[in-house]
């Protein structure tokens, strides 16, 4: 139970013994750090029922809490605000309570409750993943292990783009300039031979472009002319309509991408529960369309195109069957979303990780799901997060000038070797312990650097300034757990038993309390789909840690009472720092 769960039925209780009158709310805030007390609680919104001054008010409340609750130790009002000193035996009694429990600030599901299934990555079978896909995955997952400590079932899919033009692109030109090259033969992953290939068909369609523009074709007409683009549309028909061969050749590069992203996402430590793939998706929805026609959500104009008209929305009308009766990607989503709680009935939610670029598309896919009547549509959440950019600027797939994903994650564990070996300290590691640890590291600080950003803001990602073992940054965090590692090892005491102390020191206590704030950060993070705030609640925790380190003796103190409590409280702080990494999908060396 938090201090503002315990401190509002005194505080009410308090009110109505003082001044006959009873509140339903009580408001707290954060003590500001000029002034002594460990949580504050705001006066004005009293003064509309009770007429005083705001001192006076908060004196009286303050006074009856010293006498009527034992949490309470002592209190000062400023202005309207009644800053309240929590007692040392509170904080005691909460650090016995949770010192044992490793999975502390986790709730446990209720197998009752609804599940929530998040989508992340959902590539393309054209290329590799890049940096863009990087923010995808770590943010998708993360969110999904967040959810799951705050006490939900989660399930974590993706869906893949593997059918249409921009795949048939990279078909026929590798049939077209290949020369049967597999990724054994030319010893390339397989999702970056088939990229290979997306490149090179991008190439020979702008050289035809421009040789149609020479003979006094416009720029349009080329485009469209171009023979490597009609062969491409040709291919795709062919697709459609069954064709042995090209399903033959679809089957085989995608496997080969297949294996490459399976690679990737086991470096980049990501998984999934389940997969779809719009190969077996793009004509789900398709029946939906006459539903809900029937119940007359949707219009059907008189070319035959069925639409939305949620012009009163503030939206507009969107098409969702054209007039030859295909598809567009929105019937696709809504039916997709469907099959899904077919697949799994316990899902009552879901959380799709997708770029803020398609804000609009999934503000019109949610509402149309709740207008056909789904009861899950209104636990839909498009978790939108912004761009990555790269000092050199934008990426751009077709034209092969993309940060891949695996190049990245080397060029990471690399620079993390560098500054390693550069501070010394790695003597006594074997080969295989600092190629793990600069792994550890250089993952860490990448994804660090990524998570710790509100997802809705844009990133300017800068690799050297993430490997920084000072500031705001994974390694930093890191090395602090480490160092802690380091206390218990040389502990030569048994440091199990409940702690005696009866004194907090005012390092021990800031400790403490930012432990306690570790349950409510998780609810938070779940709740606004935010690694950002572990993120920075670890990054807080780490800070008041280092100052507590800075200023007591921990295996120095002679008291032995004192040890052995400023080993349990490291090895807490070290315990909450591994939970919090582990939501990030980040791993904690135990030596740096």
């Amino acid at each position: 139970m938090s201090l503002s769960q315990i401190l509002t039925p005194s505080i009410q209780k308090a009110i109505q013994a003082l001044f006959d009158v009873s509140v339903d709310k009580i408001e707290f805030q954060t003590t500001r750090k000029e002034f002594e007390g460990d949580i504050t609680m705001v006066i004005f919104p009293l003064l509309k029922v009770i007429k005083s001054n705001p001192v006076e008010l908060g004196n009286k409340i303050g006074n009856y809490l010293v006498e009527n609750v034992s949490e309470v130790a002592r209190f000062n009002v400023v202005s309207g605000f009644l800053n309240i000193v929590i007692s040392d035996s509170y904080y005691l009694n909460f650090f016995n309570e949770i010192k044992d429990n490793t999975k502390f600030g986790y709730v446990t599901p209720n197998p009752d409750d609804k599940a929530v299934m998040v989508e992340y990555s959902s590539p393309n079978t054209n290329k590799p993943l890049h940096l863009g896909h990087v923010r995808n995955n770590l943010l998708g997952y993360s969110v999904a292990e967040i959810i799951k400590a705050s006490g939900k079932k989660v399930y974590k899919t993706q869906i893949i783009n593997d059918r249409g033009i921009h795949i048939c692109k990279s078909m026929l030109a590798w049939e077209k300039f290949g020369n049967g090259e597999t990724p054994e033969s030319s010893a390339l992953k397989g999702d970056k031979l088939v990229g290979k290939y997306y490149v090179e068909f991008d190439k020979a369609y702008k050289t035809e472009i421009n040789q149609l523009i020479e003979t006094g074709k416009t720029e349009e007409e080329a485009k469209k002319q171009a023979p490597i683009i009609i062969e491409a549309q040709e291919m795709l028909k062919k697709w459609e309509a069954g064709d042995e061969k090209v399903i033959e050749l679809w089957k085989m590069m995608n496997q080969w991408v297949y294996d490459g992203f399976a690679t990737t996402y086991n470096n980049l430590g990501v998984n999934f529960d389940k997969y779809y793939y719009e190969s077996n998706t793009y004509l789900l929805g398709k029946d939906v369309v006459q539903v809900g026609l029937d119940k007359g959500v949707f219009e059907k104009d008189p070319d035959g195109s069925v639409w939305i008209d949620l012009t009163d929305e503030g939206l507009d009308r969107k098409i969702v069957l054209r007039s030859d009766g295909t598809a567009v990607y929105m019937t696709q989503d809504i039916g997709t979303a469907i099959q899904r709680v077919k697949d799994m009935p316990d899902v009552g939610g879901m959380v799709y990780t997708v770029g803020n670029e398609q804000d609009y598309h999934f503000k019109v896919l949610f509402l149309i799901l709740k207008k056909l009547g789904f009861d899950w549509a209104s636990s839909l959440y498009h978790l939108s997060y912004g761009m990555v950019d790269l000092p050199s600027g934008k990426m751009k797939s077709r034209e092969g000038t993309v940060v891949d994903a695996d190049d990245l994650m080397q060029d990471m564990t690399d620079t993390a070797k560098q500054i390693s070996e550069d501070l010394g300290k790695l003597d006594s590691y074997s080969a295989e312990e600092k190629s793990k640890l600069f792994k550890t590291i250089g993952l860490g600080a990448l994804k660090y650097y990524i998570l710790k950003v509100d997802p809705k803001k844009r990133i300017l990602f800068n690799p050297e300034e993430s490997v920084d073992f000072a500031g705001n940054t994974g390694p930093f965090i890191q090395y602090t757990y480490a160092r802690i590692q380091s206390i218990i090892r040389k502990a030569d005491f048994d440091f199990s038993a409940k702690t005696t102390i009866e004194e907090l020191h005012e390092k021990e206590k800031e400790l403490v309390k930012q432990i306690e704030l570790f349950p409510e950060v998780i609810q938070n993070a779940a709740q606004n789909h935010s690694p950002a705030l572990i993120a920075n609640y670890t990054y807080d925790l780490v800070k008041e840690y280092n100052s507590f380190y800075q200023s007591v003796h921990i295996l120095g103190e002679v008291d032995l009472t004192k040890k052995i409590f400023r080993v349990q409280l490291s090895q807490k702080v070290a315990e909450v720092i591994k939970s919090a990494f582990s939501m990030l999908g980040i791993e904690v060396p135990e030596r740096m």
